[in-house]
């Protein structure tokens, strides 16, 4: 009875056999760390911990914990404040994080051997970049340093074997000349193998940030100054790079691209994208919302012909290209429902009462007629129509419309010429218009 009791209470501690653990500095500055799994399609929550008055904390891992790459999130927003480690299922994994410095691994063989690693290759670099910044034809040198880097990343490449490691320090591997180049040979040749040595299929690399962090550094880092056109032969280089048979991961790439193109107003670029790859793989692998979203984007880009619709009041029943007679539209999607709505069309009313070559052109997302009603007799001097259906009525899918309000400045031929995010952002253009 007394071994029954003892395996009784042995069973929990085999079952909660390793920990992740970890101390945040400064202290006050950090309340929870949230423990993820990561897969190539996002992040599974498996725990949270609090944290003690000395930052610390420690999450149990059972024994259904699996390997693989998992990600702590200690601050919000969540996509901007976490950092991705290695989970062997075999040991315990701690460490310690500090704004200023990152985080550091005090267990894990894995993420000490990942970080130690990086900061061998990062030493051979910076002696590469400081013997070409000397301007000597030193060919003894040459072979000497870049020795150290064959043999650097040997080492460790052995060193990782039969771990999960492995495949990132693989996947890093940088170019290495076997004679003499001067700085603008080996320039073009660290640009040629920069993806190279990556298996874009590989489960772990598409689990954690090294893909997008590799990717998004070529495109943008890669190239001093790029062009337009520039930037388009590195986005094709990565495309061209991903086999079609990763379909779900050369789609994840490309629109992590699409969507940093879109963040700097590049309207050409991100169009780019779409048309040359990426709307074509939203459709091959079924992500219809994303097919949705690349369309309506470049419907609404600015220079596009702004999307016609049916504008049908009491007044007229016509349509956005039949309209005429005035230099700009300023077309705004709101709803009676919708508080900064109410807030802002007032102060539309007003920021455009002066401007006789300009018609606001009010497009209202309604479940059903009688508040809109209501609330567009406080507006005569603005083209009303409605858009039954809200979020699903054709026309606000069509525009991409996501919340409200949302303004559309058109010239005469209906062209966009500004999508002001905010009403600060309208006022500006509106009064130098």
């Amino acid at each position: 009875m007394h071994k029954l009791l003892f395996l009784i209470l042995l069973l929990p501690s085999l079952l909660l056999s390793q920990s992740v653990r970890g101390t945040f500095s400064p202290a006050e500055d950090f309340t929870h760390a949230f423990l993820y799994q990561a897969t190539p399609d996002g992040a599974t929550y498996i725990n949270h911990g609090k944290l003690d008055d000395t930052g610390s904390f420690e999450i149990a891992l059972d024994s259904t914990a699996a390997p693989g790459i998992y990600k702590i999130v200690y601050a919000v927003p969540a996509e901007q404040n976490n950092f991705d480690f290695i989970y062997d299922g075999k040991e315990n994994v701690a460490f310690n994080f500090n704004l200023e410095t990152g985080v550091e691994f005090t267990a894990s063989e894995e993420n000490k051997l990942w970080s130690s690693y990086l900061n061998s290759m990062a030493m051979v670099n910076q002696t590469i970049s400081n013997y070409y910044a000397s301007n000597k034809d030193d060919k003894e040198g040459f072979n000497s340093i870049f020795k150290v880097a064959k043999d650097t990343q040997a080492a460790y490449e052995e060193s990782a074997n039969g771990k999960i490691v492995s495949a990132f320090i693989n996947a890093n591997k940088p170019y290495l000349p076997n004679e003499y180049e001067d700085v603008s040979t080996y320039s073009q040749n660290l640009k040629d193998n920069f993806l190279s040595q990556i298996d874009f299929s590989n489960y772990m690399l598409q689990c954690s940030t090294f893909l997008v962090d590799r990717v998004v550094g070529y495109v943008f880092n890669i190239v001093e100054n790029p062009s337009d056109n520039t930037y388009k032969n590195l986005v094709n280089d990565v495309a061209n790079t991903i086999s079609d048979d990763n379909a779900a991961i050369k789609t994840s790439l490309l629109e992590i691209l699409w969507q940093r193109f879109v963040s700097l107003d590049n309207h050409e670029l991100a169009n780019y994208i779409t048309d040359q790859y990426l709307l074509e793989l939203a459709n091959k692998v079924g992500n219809i919302a994303m097919a949705e979203m690349l369309v309506s984007y470049k419907n609404t880009s600015i220079g596009a012909l702004a999307p016609n619709f049916e504008i049908a009041s009491t007044e007229m029943t016509t349509s956005l290209h039949n309209l005429n007679g005035s230099q700009h539209y300023l077309l705004v999607f709101w709803s009676s429902g919708c508080g900064h709505c109410l807030n802002e069309l007032p102060k539309l009313k007003e920021l455009v009462a002066d401007k006789p070559n300009l018609k606001v052109i009010a497009f209202g997302l309604e479940d059903g007629p009688m508040n809109w009603s209501q609330e567009i007799k406080k507006y005569p001097e603005f083209i009303h129509t409605i858009g039954l259906g809200k979020w699903e009525n054709k026309t606000v899918k069509t525009y991409g419309i996501a919340a409200t309000p949302s303004y559309f400045l058109l010239d005469s031929s209906k062209l966009i010429v500004a999508k002001p995010y905010e009403f600060k952002d309208l006022e500006v253009i509106l009064t130098n218009l």
